[in-house]
Protein backbone atom coordinates (compact mmCIF):
# COMPACT_ATOMS: atom_id res chain seq x y z
CA UNK A 1 0.00 0.00 0.00
CA UNK A 2 1.31 3.48 -0.87
CA UNK A 3 2.42 5.75 1.91
CA UNK A 4 0.62 9.05 2.37
CA UNK A 5 1.89 12.57 3.01
CA UNK A 6 -0.71 15.07 4.20
CA UNK A 7 -0.08 18.79 4.41
CA UNK A 8 -2.26 20.15 7.21
CA UNK A 9 -2.92 23.87 7.52
CA UNK A 10 -3.02 24.77 11.21
CA UNK A 11 -3.95 28.43 10.83
CA UNK A 12 -2.04 31.56 11.82
CA UNK A 13 -1.33 30.61 15.45
CA UNK A 14 -4.54 30.54 17.45
CA UNK A 15 -5.10 26.81 18.22
CA UNK A 16 -8.86 27.36 18.15
CA UNK A 17 -8.63 28.14 14.43
CA UNK A 18 -7.47 24.67 13.41
CA UNK A 19 -10.36 23.02 11.55
CA UNK A 20 -12.00 19.83 12.77
CA UNK A 21 -10.70 18.09 9.65
CA UNK A 22 -7.21 19.35 10.41
CA UNK A 23 -7.32 18.06 13.99
CA UNK A 24 -8.58 14.69 12.80
CA UNK A 25 -5.79 14.46 10.22
CA UNK A 26 -3.13 15.27 12.82
CA UNK A 27 -4.47 12.70 15.25
CA UNK A 28 -4.90 9.99 12.61
CA UNK A 29 -1.36 10.34 11.24
CA UNK A 30 1.38 8.05 12.51
CA UNK A 31 3.83 10.94 12.71
CA UNK A 32 3.39 14.73 12.60
CA UNK A 33 6.31 16.64 11.09
CA UNK A 34 6.82 20.28 12.03
CA UNK A 35 9.32 22.64 10.36
CA UNK A 36 12.03 24.38 12.35
CA UNK A 37 14.79 26.75 11.32
CA UNK A 38 18.37 25.52 11.31
CA UNK A 39 20.23 26.48 14.44
CA UNK A 40 23.50 25.65 16.20
CA UNK A 41 23.40 22.69 18.54
CA UNK A 42 21.96 19.93 16.41
CA UNK A 43 19.64 19.07 13.56
CA UNK A 44 16.54 19.75 15.59
CA UNK A 45 17.87 22.88 17.26
CA UNK A 46 16.10 26.20 17.28
CA UNK A 47 13.07 27.68 18.94
CA UNK A 48 9.69 26.01 18.83
CA UNK A 49 7.87 27.30 15.76
CA UNK A 50 4.29 28.45 15.52
CA UNK A 51 3.15 25.29 13.73
CA UNK A 52 4.66 23.06 16.41
CA UNK A 53 3.13 25.09 19.24
CA UNK A 54 -0.29 24.78 17.61
CA UNK A 55 0.04 21.05 16.92
CA UNK A 56 0.92 20.30 20.55
CA UNK A 57 -2.57 21.41 21.57
CA UNK A 58 -3.92 18.33 19.78
CA UNK A 59 -1.27 15.57 19.71
CA UNK A 60 1.35 14.34 22.14
CA UNK A 61 4.93 15.57 21.94
CA UNK A 62 6.13 12.00 21.32
CA UNK A 63 4.29 11.95 18.00
CA UNK A 64 5.92 15.16 16.72
CA UNK A 65 9.12 15.10 14.66
CA UNK A 66 11.07 18.30 14.04
CA UNK A 67 12.59 18.66 10.58
CA UNK A 68 14.98 21.50 9.75
CA UNK A 69 14.20 23.81 6.84
CA UNK A 70 16.10 26.96 5.88
CA UNK A 71 12.88 28.91 6.28
CA UNK A 72 14.53 32.30 6.50
CA UNK A 73 17.17 31.76 3.81
CA UNK A 74 16.85 34.27 0.97
CA UNK A 75 20.35 34.99 -0.27
CA UNK A 76 22.05 31.58 -0.45
CA UNK A 77 20.08 29.42 -2.88
CA UNK A 78 22.52 26.54 -2.50
CA UNK A 79 22.03 26.41 1.27
CA UNK A 80 18.27 26.61 0.83
CA UNK A 81 18.22 23.78 -1.74
CA UNK A 82 20.46 21.65 0.48
CA UNK A 83 18.06 22.16 3.39
CA UNK A 84 15.09 21.14 1.26
CA UNK A 85 16.93 18.03 0.09
CA UNK A 86 17.91 17.05 3.63
CA UNK A 87 14.36 17.62 4.88
CA UNK A 88 12.99 15.55 2.00
CA UNK A 89 15.31 12.66 2.82
CA UNK A 90 14.28 12.81 6.48
CA UNK A 91 10.59 12.71 5.63
CA UNK A 92 11.17 10.00 3.01
CA UNK A 93 12.68 7.90 5.78
CA UNK A 94 9.62 8.47 7.94
CA UNK A 95 7.34 7.47 5.07
CA UNK A 96 9.33 4.25 4.72
CA UNK A 97 8.51 3.34 8.33
CA UNK A 98 5.01 4.77 8.69
CA UNK A 99 1.86 4.62 6.62
CA UNK A 100 0.78 8.24 7.03
CA UNK A 101 2.91 11.29 7.76
CA UNK A 102 1.29 14.67 8.37
CA UNK A 103 3.20 17.92 7.82
CA UNK A 104 1.85 20.82 9.85
CA UNK A 105 2.18 24.25 8.27
CA UNK A 106 0.93 27.61 9.49
CA UNK A 107 -1.84 29.10 7.40
CA UNK A 108 -2.79 26.98 4.41
CA UNK A 109 -0.55 24.33 2.78
CA UNK A 110 -1.27 25.74 -0.69
CA UNK A 111 -0.52 29.39 0.12
CA UNK A 112 3.20 30.27 0.35
CA UNK A 113 3.88 27.09 2.31
CA UNK A 114 7.05 25.06 2.82
CA UNK A 115 4.87 22.01 2.18
CA UNK A 116 4.92 22.75 -1.55
CA UNK A 117 8.69 22.23 -1.69
CA UNK A 118 8.52 19.14 0.50
CA UNK A 119 5.80 17.51 -1.61
CA UNK A 120 7.83 18.16 -4.77
CA UNK A 121 10.91 16.54 -3.23
CA UNK A 122 8.99 13.53 -1.93
CA UNK A 123 7.48 12.99 -5.38
CA UNK A 124 11.02 12.45 -6.66
CA UNK A 125 12.36 10.46 -3.70
CA UNK A 126 9.36 8.23 -3.02
CA UNK A 127 7.37 7.80 -6.26
CA UNK A 128 3.83 6.63 -5.67
CA UNK A 129 3.40 8.50 -2.41
CA UNK A 130 -0.15 9.83 -2.10
CA UNK A 131 -0.07 13.56 -1.38
CA UNK A 132 -3.08 15.32 0.10
CA UNK A 133 -3.74 18.68 1.76
CA UNK A 134 -6.13 19.90 4.41
CA UNK A 135 -6.89 23.63 4.04
CA UNK A 136 -6.21 26.03 6.87
CA UNK A 137 -7.36 29.50 7.86
CA UNK A 138 -4.99 32.17 6.59
CA UNK A 139 -3.51 35.16 8.39
CA UNK A 140 -5.43 37.56 6.17
CA UNK A 141 -8.73 35.94 7.17
CA UNK A 142 -7.84 36.07 10.84
CA UNK A 143 -6.67 39.70 10.67
CA UNK A 144 -9.84 40.67 8.81
CA UNK A 145 -11.95 39.07 11.54
CA UNK A 146 -10.00 40.60 14.42
CA UNK A 147 -9.77 44.10 12.92
CA UNK A 148 -13.17 44.33 11.21
CA UNK A 149 -11.58 44.90 7.80
CA UNK A 150 -13.75 43.62 4.92
CA UNK A 151 -11.60 41.78 2.39
CA UNK A 152 -13.92 41.92 -0.62
CA UNK A 153 -17.32 43.20 -1.68
CA UNK A 154 -19.26 42.60 -4.87
CA UNK A 155 -16.96 42.57 -7.89
CA UNK A 156 -13.79 43.74 -6.08
CA UNK A 157 -10.62 41.76 -6.78
CA UNK A 158 -8.30 40.61 -3.99
CA UNK A 159 -4.53 40.74 -4.48
CA UNK A 160 -2.12 38.87 -2.19
CA UNK A 161 1.49 40.06 -2.35
CA UNK A 162 4.59 38.68 -0.58
CA UNK A 163 6.73 41.78 -0.06
CA UNK A 164 9.79 39.55 -0.26
CA UNK A 165 9.17 39.82 -4.03
CA UNK A 166 10.08 43.51 -3.79
CA UNK A 167 8.38 46.77 -2.87
CA UNK A 168 7.66 47.50 -6.54
CA UNK A 169 5.26 44.55 -6.66
CA UNK A 170 3.34 45.96 -3.71
CA UNK A 171 3.24 49.46 -5.24
CA UNK A 172 1.76 48.09 -8.47
CA UNK A 173 -0.93 46.25 -6.51
CA UNK A 174 -1.81 49.30 -4.40
CA UNK A 175 -2.22 51.40 -7.51
CA UNK A 176 -4.73 48.90 -8.87
CA UNK A 177 -8.32 48.17 -7.82
CA UNK A 178 -9.59 46.10 -4.94
CA UNK A 179 -8.13 45.05 -1.61
CA UNK A 180 -4.42 44.38 -1.27
CA UNK A 181 -2.99 42.01 1.33
CA UNK A 182 0.75 41.99 2.01
CA UNK A 183 2.63 39.15 3.70
CA UNK A 184 6.20 38.83 5.00
CA UNK A 185 7.02 42.52 5.05
CA UNK A 186 8.41 43.00 8.56
CA UNK A 187 11.92 43.86 7.41
CA UNK A 188 10.62 46.25 4.77
CA UNK A 189 8.09 48.08 6.93
CA UNK A 190 9.39 51.50 5.92
CA UNK A 191 9.00 50.74 2.20
CA UNK A 192 5.49 49.41 2.82
CA UNK A 193 4.47 52.56 4.71
CA UNK A 194 5.85 54.69 1.87
CA UNK A 195 3.93 52.69 -0.73
CA UNK A 196 0.71 53.12 1.25
CA UNK A 197 1.21 56.88 1.52
CA UNK A 198 2.09 57.28 -2.15
CA UNK A 199 -1.03 55.37 -3.23
CA UNK A 200 -3.32 57.23 -0.83
CA UNK A 201 -4.24 54.02 0.98
CA UNK A 202 -2.56 54.52 4.34
CA UNK A 203 -5.53 55.69 6.41
CA UNK A 204 -7.72 52.62 5.90
CA UNK A 205 -4.95 50.00 6.11
CA UNK A 206 -4.47 47.73 9.12
CA UNK A 207 -1.46 45.72 10.27
CA UNK A 208 -1.21 42.67 12.51
CA UNK A 209 1.21 40.08 13.84
CA UNK A 210 1.15 37.12 16.27
CA UNK A 211 -2.59 36.87 15.72
CA UNK A 212 -4.38 34.98 18.47
CA UNK A 213 -1.23 34.72 20.60
CA UNK A 214 -0.16 36.45 23.81
CA UNK A 215 1.96 39.01 21.98
CA UNK A 216 -0.70 39.79 19.38
CA UNK A 217 -0.50 43.27 17.88
CA UNK A 218 -3.15 44.84 15.65
CA UNK A 219 -2.78 48.49 14.70
CA UNK A 220 -3.82 51.01 12.12
CA UNK A 221 -1.06 51.17 9.52
CA UNK A 222 -0.96 54.96 9.95
CA UNK A 223 0.37 54.45 13.49
CA UNK A 224 3.46 52.56 12.36
CA UNK A 225 6.70 54.50 12.51
CA UNK A 226 8.55 52.61 9.78
CA UNK A 227 10.65 50.59 12.23
CA UNK A 228 11.20 46.86 11.67
CA UNK A 229 8.28 44.55 12.41
CA UNK A 230 8.02 40.79 12.95
CA UNK A 231 8.78 38.88 9.75
CA UNK A 232 5.35 37.21 9.73
CA UNK A 233 3.41 40.47 9.62
CA UNK A 234 0.20 40.87 7.65
CA UNK A 235 -1.22 44.04 6.12
CA UNK A 236 -4.69 44.66 4.72
CA UNK A 237 -5.29 47.73 2.56
CA UNK A 238 -9.06 47.62 1.85
CA UNK A 239 -10.48 48.60 -1.51
CA UNK A 240 -11.56 52.18 -2.00
CA UNK A 241 -15.30 52.29 -1.21
CA UNK A 242 -17.92 55.02 -1.20
CA UNK A 243 -19.70 53.78 1.91
CA UNK A 244 -22.93 52.72 0.21
CA UNK A 245 -24.36 49.26 0.75
CA UNK A 246 -23.66 46.99 -2.20
CA UNK A 247 -21.80 49.77 -4.01
CA UNK A 248 -19.54 47.31 -5.84
CA UNK A 249 -22.25 44.92 -7.04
Amino acid sequence: MSSKLIGVGVGPGDPELVTVKGVNALRAADVVVVPVMAAPGGEDGGERGRAEATVLHYVSEEKVVRVVFALNERSDRGRREAAWDAAGRRVAGLLGRHGTVAFATIGDPNVYSTFTYLAHTIGELVPGTVVETVPGITAMQDLAARSGAVLTEGTEPLTLVPVTAGAAVLKDALNGPGTVVAYKFGRQAAEVAEALRDSGRLDDAVWGSALGLEDESIRAAAELDGGPLPYLSTLIAPARRDGTRGGKL
